[in-house]
């Protein structure tokens, strides 16, 4: 290998510089450039490929001559239905995700307990803590009552070590916890930098595609929400998944945001207990579980969260008229959204300017989509008026501008989840009103002020 040559590169844009600047010239970001030694690999009939890993030197083929291998993609099913839901089906050997969340959400228990059901069938995997003794990882296991001699345990930081031990022990699921401490002591900078996280990705992908690994990150999330470090390790990931919590309940939601080899807005829900996290496969009946069926300002509506429907409640508190400028409070729901609907409102005859108004999605998840304008909108109309929607009612549609509703995705699946639950009627966007399921009444709507006056009856 040639002597080290040292570079400034731009943690904002990764360009590399051979001087320091105080303003990268490539992206202008002030105070980005970072010292770093990078390594100049000799010229070869074999290329070292990504992180230190051999493989044959690439060359163009057509297409129909790329082997597939032993019929194409595999995939490895964890065990865990929640998390095979989310990641698609299952892990795909050869694969590098990144699981973020906040400390203490359960990031790591999860993933031991993906690496324990793989492990009890037979297939070697490795967990590798940065963060924790091989001791306080072994008393968890435990506790989870997790054992087997297929499940190896290194506690390590540095990257040629743990690379090393993947060759020892070959397995077949492979788990960093976390990036952010990992280091590689080629890279002149301090672990969790971003040319350290950088490198670790970059040598966790060698890994994963040089030896056909199925391979997980861990990341912390920052206060602002996003996965400490580069911004650009989500792009060099397959897949990037959140396990969230709202801190408020014991329920954890898990979410693929990006996903090369499945559906992104999958869904998982997970309940924190003694014994660990417990899979809620009835997502709607939890979620639905304390719901007030007599309360003013609380509506159902049936969202999709990637293939699955879910039923969530809608809750909304509208104040009394008072000085200063009102409140507008969204959790759980796009506040620009809310604002808008409240403005549809206004128009419609609610007398909505001078009042505070609260908004929340219940039971911690995140509800995004267009559908759940029309439970929205009937919530903050049921908390001013202080009549409750029915109880057997259900609601879901787009809003428009002027006060129109517009049709939504998947109205059969959205059906269907409603009367499985037991609710009878549902007011929906009239090209939907069309073949209910048994028992269900639909009202079909053509803009804001019909569906006012369906709830005032």
């Amino acid at each position: 290998m040639a002597k080290p040559r040292t570079i400034y590169r731009c943690s904002a844009c990764q360009a590399d510089h051979s001087s320091w600047f105080g303003q990268c010239p490539s992206c202008k970001a002030w105070n980005s450039l970072e010292k770093t030694q990078v390594h100049k690999q000799a010229v070869s009939g074999r290329s070292p490929g990504r992180g230190g890993v051999s493989v044959p030197r690439a060359r163009p083929l057509p297409i129909s001559q790329v082997a597939l291998g032993d019929g194409g993609e595999v995939r490895l099913s964890t065990g865990i239905g929640e998390l095979d839901r989310v990641l698609g089906g299952g892990l795909v050997a050869g694969s590098l995700s990144l699981v973020g969340g906040d400390p203490g959400v359960g990031k790591s228990t999860l993933l031991l307990m993906a690496l324990a059901r793989l492990a009890g069938r037979g297939l070697p995997v490795l967990y590798v803590t940065g963060e924790e003794s091989a001791r306080q990882v072994r008393l968890r296991a435990d506790r989870l009552g997790i054992h087997g001699d297929s499940l190896y345990l290194l506690a390590e930081t540095d990257l040629d070590l743990i690379q090393d031990a993947v060759q020892q022990v070959k397995p077949r699921f492979l788990v960093l916890d976390s990036v952010q401490v990992m280091r590689d002591a080629s890279v002149d900078s301090l672990p969790g930098g971003p040319s350290q996280v950088r490198c670790t990705a970059d040598r966790a992908m060698g890994i994963a595609k040089g030896l056909d690994i199925a391979t997980v990150l861990v990341g912390h999330v920052t206060r602002e929400g996003s996965i400490a470090g580069p911004k650009m390790l989500e792009h060099l990931v397959d897949t990037v998944i959140y396990f969230e919590c709202d801190g408020r309940s014991p329920l954890r939601v898990l979410r693929a945001v990006k996903n090369r080899f499945g559906a992104t807005g999958e869904l998982g829900l997970f309940e924190m207990g003694d014994a660990g996290l417990l899979e809620v496969p009835d997502a709607s009946a939890r979620l639905l579980a304390e719901r007030d069926r007599d309360a003013a300002g609380t509506a159902v509506v049936v969202a999709m969260e990637g293939s699955r429907p879910l039923l969530c409640e809608v809750q909304a508190l509208v104040g009394n008229p008072g000085p200063g400028t009102p409140a507008r409070h969204a959790i759980g729901v796009e506040r620009a959204r809310v604002n808008l609907l409240l403005a549809v409102l206004e128009k419609a005859g609610l007398p909505l300017m001078e009042r505070d108004v609260y908004v929340s999605a219940a039971g911690g998840v995140r509800l995004n989509e267009p559908a759940v304008d029309l439970a929205v909108l009937a919530a903050v109309a049921s908390s001013l008026h202080n009549r409750p929607v029915p109880p057997d009612l259900a609601i879901f549609g787009e809003v428009g501008l002027t006060g129109e509703v517009r049709s939504v995705t998947f109205p059969a699946l959205r059906l269907a989840e409603l009367s499985r639950n037991g609710f009878t009627r549902a007011i929906v966007p009239t090209a939907s009103a069309h073949d209910p399921p048994r028992g269900v009444k639909l009202h079909g709507v053509r803009t804001v002020r019909e569906v006012l006056e369906l709830l005032s009856r």
